[in-house]
């Protein structure tokens, strides 16, 4: 499906990003958090379980708003590399002398998830992903059928007085490619979700001074883009970078996506010859869906092939 093509990410720098330390979580992306937290409100499914993926860069504030709004669902943090899974583990310590420590369980810390929850939480990490599939595949799997993703990424319109800028400068590119939120929609169905609502908003930044600028955007990520510079710049090149960045207006704009989707129950076809899964029919059965027909042919092979 070439309509469905990610931008171009350089997939060895993307892995570079995603294994390299973070101390604490930037502003922007906590800022971001909490608008995607106020959008829970729209959603009345409370659920009994959830998976914040990735909250090392993702939010942590985020996590004690949403452990506010369900105090009663288990969390489960998911972090990609075992850089971020050692920093999870360390936030989450609380001294010994809080009574939370003694009357909340334990928040488990994984690399993978082994059961599916009924909500995955995943704040600005899809436009730094080379295989962006992929990653909506792992979201699927990491969703029990009815449970729901919500996630925020960046979009095309991101960094634009920068990119304005490169360009006049006849520079690569400051940045890679970022995915447009339609796009984004037809990848989440094409993984399998159902009824995706994305928004958008922009949000814009200004700074006292152009290191300020290029200290924050350094927070944010890095240049993935397969088409950056070759090499190492020099002294003199960051010089003239901060030089041309005062003569202009200290802002940087970055557009904002919102999208949440639900996993629907497998869809039961019975053709000539047809395989399905037992989980998958246990689970519309459980619900009443598929023709009556169908759903009992299917449960009179199971009972012959599987004798669970």
């Amino acid at each position: 499906m070439p309509h469905l093509q990610p931008p171009t990410i350089d997939s060895q720098a993307a892995r570079r990003w995603r294994h390299l330390p973070a101390s604490e979580s930037p502003w922007l992306h906590e800022e971001v958090a909490r608008r995607m937290q106020e959008r829970l409100d729209w959603i009345k499914q409370q659920p009994a379980s959830w998976v914040h993926w990735e909250p090392v860069r993702g939010g942590w504030q985020a996590h004690g708003l949403l452990r506010q709004r369900y105090p009663k669902a288990v969390c489960t943090i998911l972090e990609s590399s075992v850089a971020g899974a050692a920093q999870a583990r360390l936030a989450l310590r609380l001294p010994w002398w809080q009574p939370q420590r003694w009357l909340r369980a334990p928040t488990p810390v994984v690399t993978q998830i082994d059961l599916p929850a009924q909500m995955v939480w995943s704040n600005m990490a899809l436009h730094m992903v080379a295989d962006p599939r992929g990653l909506m595949a792992q979201w699927h799997q990491a969703l029990d059928v009815d449970g729901f993703l919500m996630f925020s990424c960046l979009g095309p319109d991101t960094l634009k007085e920068l990119q304005t800028l490169y360009r006049a400068l006849q520079w690569p590119a400051p940045a890679h490619d970022f995915t447009d939120m339609h796009d984004w929609g037809d990848m989440l169905v094409s993984a399998g979700f159902a009824e995706p609502v994305m928004d958008m908003e922009r949000i814009t930044l200004t700074f006292e001074t152009p290191e300020r600028l290029l200290q924050e955007l350094r927070g944010l990520g890095r240049n993935l883009s397969v088409g950056r510079f070759a090499g190492l710049r020099g002294r003199r090149w960051h010089q003239h970078l901060l030089q041309a960045l005062a003569r202009q207006p200290l802002q940087l704009t970055f557009e904002v996506i919102y999208g949440h989707a639900f996993r629907p129950p497998a869809r039961l076809t019975v053709g000539t010859h047809s395989e399905i899964s037992l989980d998958d029919m246990r689970a519309t059965l459980a619900r009443g869906r598929g023709m009556p027909h169908q759903q009992s042919r299917a449960h009179a092979q199971i009972g012959k092939g599987n004798p669970r």
